[in-house]
């Protein structure tokens, strides 16, 4: 069977994963004691209903598992199943104020503030998050937007011949996206922040990419990039690799990683790749 550990931090989006899995066919149990993980994974193949997709939930609310995962896991393996381990993370910004609209207690500590379990959480989640598969950042996702990706995830890891690649561009003042697979900065090529006449518009405007693609360093740049990202998708295909997430970063995310992402994009539409473009942080500034 395949097995899809869904985990991470409270507030950051696992509840919503867990729906998407459930429309998508998958039989999902939230809450299941992680030793018990072997014996229900036993007991569905061995029922008539064909079960072939389970999703499992593990998280601070059981403390037990945080003595025994990585044994389970291997457990699990051993026994032939194909398993993937989710984990759902966000800036503490984003949970913060998740907590706050919902007015719910953190759930790692009895008594204390947010911050202080959201601290803690990451501290005891950190090597559950080091051997994950997948780690999907959704501080900037809405419902809907999560939902997608999950499914994108999981469409994607089911054996389909085409690599899902997903182009995006990002402001490094809000931080690089934690699903990243590769990023790259192009702080260094010059600013059209700083030419009046650009400043107001977006990489997509005409004249902003004029501008950047007419420096002789952004020239330089995509030529190894090109050659850089076609070596690797190459190499990535042929090991197995399902889903790519390629970051391109720049100061305000408005401009020039924008412009080298919609040349990328021209690249990916070129390969035999199944191809998601977005800009994360273009309308923020």
């Amino acid at each position: 069977m395949r097995i899809v550990i869904i985990t991470g931090l409270s507030g950051s989006g696992k509840s919503t994963a867990v729906r998407a899995l459930e429309d998508e066919g998958f039989f999902c149990l939230d809450n299941l004691p992680v030793a018990l993980f072997p014996r229900f994974i036993e007991l569905v193949g061995r029922s008539d209903d064909k079960v072939r997709d389970i999703a499992l939930v593990m998280d601070i609310r059981g403390r037990d598992f945080l003595k025994g995962y990585e044994k389970v896991l291997q457990e699990i393996g051993e026994a032939g199943h194909a398993i993937e381990v989710f984990f759902f993370d966000a800036t503490d910004e984003a949970l913060i104020r998740r907590f706050s609209e919902t007015r719910r207690r953190h759930p790692a500590l009895d008594n204390g503030s947010v911050p202080e379990g959201i601290r803690f959480e990451r501290e005891q989640l950190a090597g559950l998050r080091r051997i994950a598969t997948t780690v999907i950042d959704t501080s900037e996702l809405n419902v809907h937007q999560l939902k997608e990706l999950v499914v994108a995830r999981v469409k994607g890891n089911q054996g389909a011949r085409e690599m899902t690649v997903h182009l995006q561009s990002f402001a490094y003042r809000y931080g690089i996206p934690l699903e990243s697979d590769l990023v790259f900065d192009v702080r260094f090529l010059p600013n059209p922040h700083f030419v009046p006449e650009l400043k107001p518009f977006s990489g997509l405007d005409p004249g902003v990419k004029d501008y950047v693609l007419g420096q002789s360093e952004t020239g330089m740049l995509l030529d190894k990039l090109r050659d850089l990202l076609v070596f690797l998708v190459d190499g990535y295909c042929r090991e197995g690799k399902t889903y790519l997430t390629v970051s391109v970063g720049c100061t305000g995310g408005r401009h020039r990683s924008v412009v080298i992402v919609e040349s990328l994009r021209r690249l990916f539409e070129g390969m035999k790749v199944q191809l998601k473009v977005t800009h994360r942080d273009m309308e923020k500034g």
